[in-house]
């Protein structure tokens, strides 16, 4: 058996049938040209057929009464049990019908009794279309490895026909490695005394640019936890029930404004979704006077530092000072971000994982306990960015049109966003409970605010006459 990491163990604390932790994938293709109409259902037939399940697809986890959970290996794999297949009807099978199979689909934990993941066919959308649900516990992969993984089970050209089920790929020594790493990295947490000295600066580091910024003597050097404004329909406790929407916009739009102002790509998606929230707030009847925190995850890794695993760490993060000008939205959320990475560059990764998993356990505390409604969230909401292929890809000579990915939701946030480039869009996944209102509206909303931020960008730098 494999013992299970600190991180992993985390997930499996945190979930509850309110709060189920697993990500997933919704995958939109076009059917190839000529194909039949039953060609989603051959598909479904045909993965079926693929029995040989590679790990960690295999994996179950077991809970010992003398030991903490680790995974074993499956004897055998049912893929009845794993795959399911949905046909949607005629007037019923548009966007938003999709977006409500796949938020009701996401909503169930898992079966622990068997592997922790599930493949989901949906036949018979519109305009020749179908699409795959691909849902798996985080304690499995996290979003940038179910990305890696779901690439490398399809075809980069529409004339290669081959499948390759995502549960059938061996994965060689460099994944097991990198996934060894990982559970070292996270094991660590629990008081590893190799340089033990170096994280103790760097923890006295950063409690002292928190205790500058509570007594704003800095500004913008880390946004304090837990002082987010509560009184949001954003956040609260997380019940059952999920929705689903998205937003996009065209990469070629988004490097236009990047060239132009020397802005990342996250401080264009960020300014955009500040606005758009902002914007959403005022018409549920709340008019902020800070600025929207949001939870953001960090790559800790040092300029040049190469190496397998992850080393992810959550941060909090002030966007704009409330104004309607989305130049000046751009240039403090820019202001704000340069600041935080040059935070986290002064001290050990270490010390950002510890802190990762104080505020996270605080957040967790309150939630178990029912609190999540009276005490402050960490932040207002959490937004990550998932890097994508920039090239189409193809299932059996489907094109894969679309590929948004589903998060779950942290502790305290009614409200996940997740950025996802994908041959040549920017995608915006809104994933939130049943009880956020207006969530479609919301995503409207992030369109119109980078329509905002592409004109305030063109009048900013028009040449004067």
């Amino acid at each position: 058996m494999k013992k299970l990491s600190l991180l992993d163990l985390g997930f499996f604390i945190a979930e509850s049938e309110a709060s189920p932790k697993h990500v997933g994938g919704l995958m939109i293709y076009k059917r190839p040209s000529g194909s039949k109409v039953s060609f989603a259902s051959d598909l479904y037939r045909e993965l079926l057929t693929f029995t040989d399940v590679e790990p960690p697809f295999n994996s179950i986890i077991y809970f010992s009464l003398t030991g903490l959970p680790a995974w074993k290996e499956a004897h055998s794999v049912d893929l009845n049990q794993h795959l399911v297949y949905h046909k949607m009807t005629r007037g019923k099978n548009g966007r938003e019908e999709l977006y409500r199979l796949v938020s009701d689909l996401h909503q169930p934990r898992l079966d622990r009794s068997r592997p922790l993941w599930e493949l989901h066919v949906i036949d018979g959308l519109s305009a020749s279309r179908f699409a795959l649900y691909l849902k798996m516990h985080h304690a499995c992969a996290d979003g940038v490895t179910m990305v890696r993984w779901t690439t490398e089970s399809l075809s980069h050209a529409a004339d290669d026909l081959e499948l390759r089920p995502i549960w059938s790929i061996r994965r060689g020594a460099r994944e097991r490695t990198a996934k060894r790493l990982q559970e070292k990295m996270a094991t660590s947490l629990l008081g590893s005394l190799a340089g033990a000295g170096q994280l103790a600066l760097g923890i006295v580091r950063l409690a002292a640019m928190l205790l500058l910024e509570s007594v704003k003597l800095t500004k913008n050097a880390i946004s304090l936890p837990f002082v987010a404004d509560g009184n949001t329909p954003l956040t609260g406790q997380v019940t059952a029930g999920r929705q689903f929407a998205s937003a996009c916009v065209a990469m070629e739009r988004v490097s236009g404004i990047r060239t132009r102002t020397r802005s990342t790509l996250n401080h264009v998606a960020l300014t955009c979704l500040d606005g758009a929230m902002h914007r959403y707030l005022r018409d549920e009847g709340v008019n902020l006077l800070r600025p929207i925190t949001i939870q953001m995850p960090v790559n800790l890794r040092k300029e040049g530092e190469h190496g397998g695993g992850n080393k992810i760490g959550f941060v909090q993060v002030e966007l704009s000072q409330p104004t309607d000008d989305p130049y000046i939205r751009l240039r403090n959320i820019g202001f704000s971000l340069r600041n935080v990475r040059s935070m986290i560059d002064s001290v050990e990764p270490e010390v950002i994982e510890s802190y990762t998993v104080v505020t996270s356990l605080i957040g967790l505390l309150a939630e178990k306990l029912n609190l999540s409604n009276r005490l402050p969230p960490t932040g207002n909401t959490l937004v990550s960015n998932v890097p994508g292929p920039g090239e189409y890809l193809y299932i059996k000579g489907a094109r894969m049109e679309e590929l948004h990915p589903i998060s779950t939701l942290p502790p305290g946030n009614l409200l996940n966003i997740t950025l996802f480039s994908y041959a040549g869009q920017l995608y915006f996944g809104l994933i939130a409970t049943d009880e956020l209102p207006n969530l479609d509206r919301l995503s409207l909303y992030v369109s119109d605010a980078f329509t905002e931020l592409e004109q305030a960008v063109l009048d900013a730098f028009r040449p004067a006459a």
